[in-house]
């Protein structure tokens, strides 16, 4: 028996796609945080009118983001088996996907701006702060579907640096318009000296402006970055439905839809019964999803790596690649995750108390991540055996476990919990820790039977008839 080396090529090409998402979306978290902390200056009333709404941001972006998907899948494979015009007539299509998905979710959200914190359950002394907040982050829907969209397009060709560049100055642009808009005009004083520092004293109004401004630019940019790219750029690709193209890209991204709306829909859900809580039940957990989503951030970036590498391995028939990319990268993302867990569980009172002085908020919030800190990388297995299905184009899977988890434990248990026995918080994430652990079980298993792998069971010569 021969003993197996590691592949360090296989690792080397995993981290250069990985770290510029990771370094992506770290940079929207730091951002998110100082949103937090910038809003959260206000008072715990306004962090709760800015917080009431995020589970509905995920639900309409997550939704988006799961229309990339299916262009990912194609993209990659397409990329993969060195199919130029194929790879270019996707991202074609993936326009139409930033037309259709900008409109309707524009007309949507700001006609019912209004109905969503009532829906939210949010208290009525913040819940036309909260309706007009949500309407400005909505108005530049269009952009916001772009940047989804587009940029997964462009991961999947294995540029990952773009969006990660975009990403950061959308990030810095919404930094320094936070900066002159929440506060009044005030003296700062560095070192020792002392200026009048201008602002338009906006409050919560001038996070929703600083963010909507910052979400145009980020657009933009990453469409002029799409359409300048030497192998995927939809010029000259006729804007109507390629049903050639569009069937494929939607037979895969219509599951993963399903699975992401009705996952978010649970959010919704689980968010609503949060909110009937209270007001401090509803900052601690608004701040400790702001706290817990930057330990998530490798977890999301070896993903990314995981869908584009299995894509490009299935397009071109690597059996062989393909084991060795679900092998390593389970590995470090294990290894990933332990660390993140462990600095999560050990610095959980420091990270409330950046975005708190609420002595109840950082308590309740630093019970729940030090309990959540602890599957954080069982929660890690299951989103990368997810990324290598999406890659492939298996979507029905993780809809499937998606559903069962979400409306089956955690939006069960937590209205058992909460409406019905009158518990608080902690029982809330217990079930949603529930959740993560029954999904880890479901794609363990689905992995260690080879049922991921389209590859499995095809010999070599059967590979190369394809």
């Amino acid at each position: 028996m021969t003993k197996r080396k590691t592949n360090w090529g296989m690792i080397g090409v995993i981290f250069a796609l990985a770290w510029p998402t990771m370094l992506e979306q770290l940079m929207q978290t730091a951002v998110q945080y100082i949103d937090t902390a910038m809003v959260g200056s206000l008072g715990t009333a306004a962090t709760a009118a800015v917080g009431a709404t995020t589970t509905v941001n995920w639900l309409i972006g997550s939704t988006v983001s799961a229309l990339g998907v299916g262009f990912l899948s194609m993209i990659a494979k397409a990329y993969g088996a060195g199919d130029k015009p194929l790879a270019a007539r996707a991202t074609g299509q993936a326009t139409l996907a930033v037309l259709a998905s900008g409109i309707l979710f524009t007309v949507l959200t700001l006609g019912l701006s209004r109905q969503v914190p009532v829906w939210m359950q949010v208290d009525e002394a913040i819940q036309d702060l909260a309706a007009t907040y949500f309407f400005i982050l909505y108005v530049p829907m269009l952009p916001r579907a772009a940047s989804i969209i587009f940029g997964t397009a462009l991961r999947a060709a294995g540029d990952t640096k773009t969006p990660m560049r975009v990403g950061i100055w959308v990030n810095i642009i919404n930094v320094a318009l936070n900066f002159l808009l929440i506060y009044p005009t005030r003296t700062l004083r560095i070192l020792n000296l002392s200026f009048l520092m201008p602002g338009a004293g906006m409050g919560v109004i001038g996070a929703a402006v600083a963010s909507a401004i910052a979400f145009t630019v980020g657009g933009v940019c990453i469409t002029v970055a799409l359409w300048r790219h030497p192998v995927i750029s939809p010029r000259g690709q006729k804007l109507k439905p390629d049903m050639a193209v569009l069937g494929p890209c939607l037979r895969v991204a219509l599951p993963n839809m399903l699975q992401r709306f009705g996952t978010s829909l649970g959010y919704v859900a689980f968010a609503a019964m949060i909110n009937s809580l209270g007001e401090i039940s509803t900052a601690a957990h608004t701040i400790a999803n702001t706290v817990e989503s930057a330990f998530y951030v490798p977890g999301y970036g070896m993903q990314t790596a995981a869908a584009t590498l299995a894509g490009n391995a299935y397009g071109a028939r690597d059996k062989q690649r393909m084991k060795e990319l679900a092998r390593t990268i389970l590995l470090i993302e294990t290894l990933l995750m332990i660390l993140s867990g462990g600095l999560l569980f050990a610095f959980a009172p420091n990270m409330m108390g950046l975005f708190s002085r609420n002595a109840q908020v950082i308590l309740l919030g630093a019970t729940v991540l030090r309990m959540v800190a602890v599957s954080e990388p069982f929660y890690g297995v299951s989103i990368i055996i997810e990324g290598m299905l999406q890659g492939v184009g298996r979507t029905v899977t993780p809809f499937v476990f998606g559903i069962i988890g979400m409306w089956g434990v955690r939006i069960v248990g937590t209205f058992i919990c909460t409406q019905l026995w009158g518990m608080g918080l902690i029982s809330a994430w217990a079930c949603m820790i529930a959740h993560n652990l029954l999904l880890f079980v479901l794609f363990t298993i689905h992995y260690l039977r080879g049922r991921w792998n389209p590859l499995n069971g095809v010999d070599a010569t059967e590979i190369t008839a394809e």
